[in-house]
């Protein structure tokens, strides 16, 4: 795709010259340099959401209905158009296109990235949400399988495990948004040029995260 640490840079400087916010350096890095789609999301304050349903589910979690998804590729100029209609959105990646996620409790997940760190295997980009989760980034179809890959690792009833997987028709919040009023989502691991684009197969990673999930509720 042509990413460069000069594209990084270009974008970051253009984004400096013409007063654009965070939130349309960081939707231009992701749909330009790591070819991810982006989705306008809601925002949350004293428990209400930018919705404006009073019986919203998800306050400030949640993609804006009425906002179309940036696609990969756009440039910062087209993503400060598209955020300009939707002033003050949240950041929000919608899953099981670029990637699907795997999700564990935070403390398991640190536990776990530091180990998958040390035994030198790819990995891909990783967040923490203010709700104490953390998000690890894999090959699309993750989601699906996640049942059967578990099952050939021997966790023949994997329900007690605090971990799943997100796959098509969910959405994630990418840093640097608040997520439901709570606080900012952030990187544990942020992207980096050889795994953004293509995160690691599941399998690669599951052992461990089920592991030490696992000890961590023991």
């Amino acid at each position: 795709m042509g990413f460069t640490i000069g594209g990084i840079r270009e974008i970051r400087s253009g984004a400096r010259r013409r007063g654009r916010s965070s939130e349309c350096t960081a939707v231009a890095e992701f749909t330009g340099l790591w070819g991810w789609d982006v989705v306008p999301g809601a925002r949350a304050a004293a428990g209400a959401c930018s919705c404006g349903r009073s019986d919203c589910g998800a306050p400030g979690a949640h993609p804006l209905d009425f906002a179309p998804p940036v696609p990969a590729g756009a440039t910062l100029d087209d993503v400060s158009k598209a955020w300009s209609e939707f002033p003050g959105a949240s950041v929000m990646l919608p899953v099981g296109q670029a990637f699907d996620v795997i999700e564990v409790a935070e403390p398991a997940g640190r536990r776990a990235l530091a180990r998958l760190e040390r035994m030198g295997l790819p990995l891909g980009p990783v967040t923490a949400t203010p709700e104490g989760r953390a998000h690890f980034f894999v090959a699309p179809g993750a989601a699906a399988e996640l049942p059967e890959l578990l099952y050939r690792l021997g966790w023949d009833d994997p329900t007690h495990l605090d971990l799943r997987g997100l796959g098509p028709g969910t959405s994630i919040t990418a840093p640097p948004s608040d997520r439901g009023g709570l606080g900012p989502v952030r990187w544990l691991r942020p992207p980096e040029l050889d795994t953004a684009s293509k995160p690691p197969a599941a399998r690669l990673l599951l052992g461990t995260l089920a592991y030490v999930a696992h000890r961590s509720r023991a």
